[in-house]
């Protein structure tokens, strides 16, 4: 049975490359920001840049984490990005298996403070 409310939170963003995408990822989840980076490689992205409509080869990261760790890992992904302005789009997470969300909660209750 789905735990509901939860703090839990996904975060979207892109990388240019695979390689950029899993060195963010391991970043994130060795310093306890993100439980979890999901790595979707080969996705295609069309947006708007300084005027001019882009086409980019990316990969997609799904960063799994809780609501308190949003500011510092917003803070970190700017910090760990190539790109000027790096995709951070939080959605909630409506429910949850209790097993999967105690997991999560275990492994970011674990983050030492800075």
């Amino acid at each position: 049975m789905p735990e509901s409310p939860t703090t839990a939170r996904i975060v979207l963003t892109t990388a240019g490359s695979p390689v950029e995408a899993s060195r963010i990822g391991r970043t994130l989840v060795a310093e306890k920001l993100v439980a979890c980076a999901t790595l979707i490689p080969a996705v295609e992205s069309i947006y708007e840049w300084q005027g001019k409509t882009e086409l980019a080869n990316e990969t997609l990261l799904l960063l799994k984490t809780n609501a308190e760790h949003i500011p510092a890992l917003e803070t970190r992904l700017h910090a760990l990005h190539s790109y000027e302005t790096p995709e951070f789009l939080v959605l909630n997470v409506e429910a949850g298996s209790a097993g999967y969300l105690g997991w999560m909660q275990s492994v970011l209750g674990a983050r030492v403070a800075e």
